[in-house]
């Protein structure tokens, strides 16, 4: 069921997920070639506690860090270890807090050190095609519009959309209806409304789409090896558009 939220449930939304906007900001300055993946889990963990607000990840399904942190061709719920990043690769961060009765979520991919012109493209891409869902989130509008217009910029760059993985509703829960798929029909799917707020996230791949699930049972990786990049929004559907709650800017 689609829970459709007043304005003031839209403002407590607003809330958490800025101050996820603002941890994946610092988390974001903090990526270096020779830093542990762990060290961005203590450091998420800190922020969390000076902004008294919960990670919303720990516990959640037995996931037993705040921050999924994922590397190169890890497409999302990497865990935080001793890993070392290295110049070159690239850090999906995808994070979530709990305030006042409500979640924020958002994902940001970063690049460390000095990363390839196609590594470079594969996360601009993926940005803009958050980018062009967020845009579809209109009333009235359905939500395969959102779908297919991410897979349409996606697949237009010669890059493939994640379909085993999709985005969702958020609010009193961290995961609420509807899905959000990143492939999909215009025209297609439930109709969208004011008061609904989803997470659109898009997971890209450099190579084929196909994903499996390592032995840890939550890291995702891509099949063929190649890199994965991800970004994430949380965003109000309004009478005046797409409202973006997780954004500092």
């Amino acid at each position: 069921m689609v829970i459709l939220k007043r304005p003031e449930e839209i403002e407590k939304i607003r809330k958490s997920s800025r101050i996820v906007a603002e941890i994946l900001q610092e988390l974001m300055n903090s990526v270096k070639p020779g830093i542990r993946t762990i060290d961005l889990e203590e450091y998420a963990e800190e922020l969390a506690a000076r902004k008294k607000v919960k990670p919303a990840f720990k516990g959640y399904n037995g996931f037993p860090f705040g921050l999924c942190v994922s590397v190169n061709e890890e497409v999302v719920h990497g865990m935080p270890s001793k890993r070392i990043l290295r110049d070159g690769d690239i850090v999906s961060l995808d994070y979530g807090v709990y305030h006042d009765g409500y979640y924020g979520d958002a994902a940001i991919t970063v690049p460390v050190g000095e990363v390839s012109q196609e590594l470079l493209r594969l996360l601009q891409i993926t940005k803009e095609s958050l980018c062009e869902g967020i845009k579809e989130s209109r009333i009235g509008n359905r939500l395969g519009d959102i779908s297919a217009a991410i897979q349409a910029h996606v697949e237009s760059a010669g890059f493939s959309v994640v379909r085993d993985f999709v985005g969702h509703g958020i609010g009193k829960s961290l995961h609420e209806d509807p899905q959000v798929p990143n492939f999909g029909s215009k025209g297609r799917g439930i109709l969208l409304k004011k008061g609904m707020v989803l997470a659109i996230e898009p997971m890209v791949n450099a190579g084929k789409y196909s994903v499996k699930v390592l032995n840890d049972n939550w890291t995702v990786v891509t099949e063929d090896g190649k890199y994965s990049a991800h970004f994430e929004h949380s965003v109000a559907i309004t009478e005046n558009g797409p409202d973006i709650l997780s954004c500092i800017n």
